[in-house]
């Protein structure tokens, strides 16, 4: 997974502009983040229509509060430039609650 350099809002949606993206929201210390890490490469591979990209959110401090992302693990979901979809609170997320939000863009877009 691509980690996401320190950016702004303007300059991100600038590289989300073409294609589908998950963004992945976390932080080092962050104990529900480390539950839900060891999914994440069966999650991106199982849905490679995504570009996964994380985010540490204390190094893109501004961002996430330009976003909103007030916990974490928090994802938000982009299609050509537009949010699509997030699942963004402070709660322990398991890999099947991560593959329902998915699985649940998939009526807001076409693949």
């Amino acid at each position: 997974m691509k980690k996401l350099q320190k950016t702004n809002l303007n300059d991100l949606n600038q590289e989300l502009k073409n294609g589908k993206y998950m963004l992945f929201f976390t932080a080092d210390w962050c104990p529900d983040c480390r539950f839900i890490k060891p999914a994440m490469p069966a999650i991106e591979a199982e849905y490679s229509e995504y570009t996964f990209l994380m985010v540490d959110r204390d190094e893109n401090i501004d961002l996430a509060g330009e976003m909103g992302i007030m916990g974490i693990p928090s994802f938000v979901a982009y299609s050509d430039g537009e949010e699509i979809g997030r699942f963004n609170n402070g709660d322990r997320k398991t890999k099947a609650e991560v593959e329902n939000f998915i699985n649940s863009l998939s009526s807001t877009v076409a693949k």
